[in-house]
């Protein structure tokens, strides 16, 4: 449907596996149910096992296939244990979702070794140790990265999580050509996003304010990011690795936050 949420594909991945970090809440969640309901076996992981296990309970309400694993991305060991459950559960590793991520709000002589390590080995170190592990398991597949549209455009008091996300969209470029040619690699870059964690506490003037910055008239919803991620994990995109999809609604379209809404007003004759 145009202008609709995104429409799962049924059977898109039948019989596959996939693993999506940091799926407990979020777009991680989003994903993974958008996947178990296109029919992979899905593994939901984060360190938080009530919310994980939630999760898996929606998925299996609607019929899909689904296990919590708990793990502490942060740790190479919990790392390499998620990937051994992941192909003790269901055979093997298909599909990688990387998209376990934190961030500091802190500016570049501002942040502390705590506030870099503690978003460099979440958002960055975790990544390349997944696809690693993962990529041991798999014969053929995808791997899909979730960074940001801070990777190309950003905000003061955002590092270093807006240096990782750049970053993250290197490591996508080496990964395809390292894990090529059976295993594609991508990475979406999410703009807005509308989950706790963003628009929680956001007054309902301040919503208006953003959507009227966005090309859509409206911010994103974690089916958005999830209907790329299954496209790009999907045979659909089979030409498809080592890119950079960005899905922010328009948003890195607008060189001034003004310019949209006054023109919209001035087109409109208001």
């Amino acid at each position: 449907m145009v202008g609709g949420d995104p429409t799962p594909v049924p059977g898109r991945f039948d019989g596959d596996t996939a693993l999506v970090t940091g799926s407990t809440r979020g777009i991680g969640a989003g994903v993974a149910e958008r996947l178990a309901a296109e029919g992979a076996n899905v593994v939901v992981t984060g360190r938080t096992a009530e919310a994980g296990e939630a999760v898996v309970e929606r998925i299996r309400d609607e019929g899909g296939s689904a296990r919590f694993v708990r793990a502490d991305v942060r740790d190479p060991d919990d790392v390499a244990a998620l990937v051994e459950a992941t192909v003790e559960e269901f055979g093997g590793v298909d599909v990688l979702v990387n998209n376990a991520g934190v961030e500091t709000d802190t500016a570049a002589d501002e942040a502390t070794m705590d506030d870099w390590e503690f978003v460099l080995e979440t958002d960055f170190r975790s990544y390349w140790l997944c696809a690693k592990h993962a990529f041991a398991e798999m014969d053929r597949g995808a791997v899909v990265n979730v960074s940001s549209n801070h990777a190309v455009l950003t905000m003061p008091e955002k590092f270093p999580y807006n240096a990782v996300k750049a970053g993250i969209d290197g490591m996508t470029r080496a990964m395809a050509l390292d894990f090529g040619p059976n295993v594609r690699v991508n990475t979406v870059n999410p703009g807005w996003v509308a989950i706790d964690r963003t628009t929680g506490e956001m007054s309902d003037e301040r919503r208006r304010e953003l959507e009227a910055i966005h090309p859509t008239g409206r911010l994103g919803t974690p089916a958005d990011v999830a209907g790329v991620v299954s496209f790009l994990a999907s045979d659909d995109a089979a030409f498809v690795t080592g890119a950079n999809l960005l899905a922010d609604g328009g948003r890195a379209a607008v060189m001034q936050d003004d310019t949209l809404p006054d023109y919209r007003r001035r087109r409109d004759g208001d």
